[in-house]
Formats: structure tokens, sequence, C-alpha cells
């Protein structure tokens, strides 16, 4: 291979930031070029997971404004009617 023909060469890598090389990767399954049918891990980066996220949330309004009274806040003065 010369230094010309491996600049032309792509080479994969599935924890790059940006998913754009996978995507494009994951539509070259063709069923008249099976023999060139991408397979293997195209993309595998780290992301914050919802359920963690949620939670440091939920911990963060408790440490701001205090754990809140779901009782107290039914019966208290700030309401009002609908009227139809």
């Amino acid at each position: 291979m010369t230094d010309e023909s491996a600049a032309d060469v792509l080479v994969h890598d599935a924890h790059a930031a940006s998913p754009t090389t996978a995507f494009a990767l994951s539509r070259l399954a063709d069923p008249d070029t099976l023999h060139h049918t991408p397979i293997g891990v195209l993309r595998s980066v780290e992301r914050p997971v919802y359920d963690t996220q949620m939670a440091d949330q939920l911990d963060t309004a408790v440490e701001q404004h205090g754990k809140g009274d779901l009782a107290a806040l039914l019966a208290g003065g700030d309401t009002w009617t609908v009227v139809g």
C-alpha cells in the first residue's frame, strides 16, 4: 500500500465523540453487497445515565429548598377555583 492510498483509508474509532462515522457505517448494509456488510461495535461511548442524573437533580433540590411537604402544599392558601 502506498502512502497516497493509505491516506484514503478510513480507520473507524468506536469511541469518537461524533456519531457521524458510526451512522454512515450502519447504512452500508445492502442486499446486493452482503460481503461488505459492517459488523461489530460501531459506537461505544460513555454517557451519563438518566437515573443517576435524576437522583442528582433531586438531591440538589432537597439541599437547596429542603424536603417538600405535600400536605402543606395541598392545604395552602394559594388556590383558585375553576368555573365551568
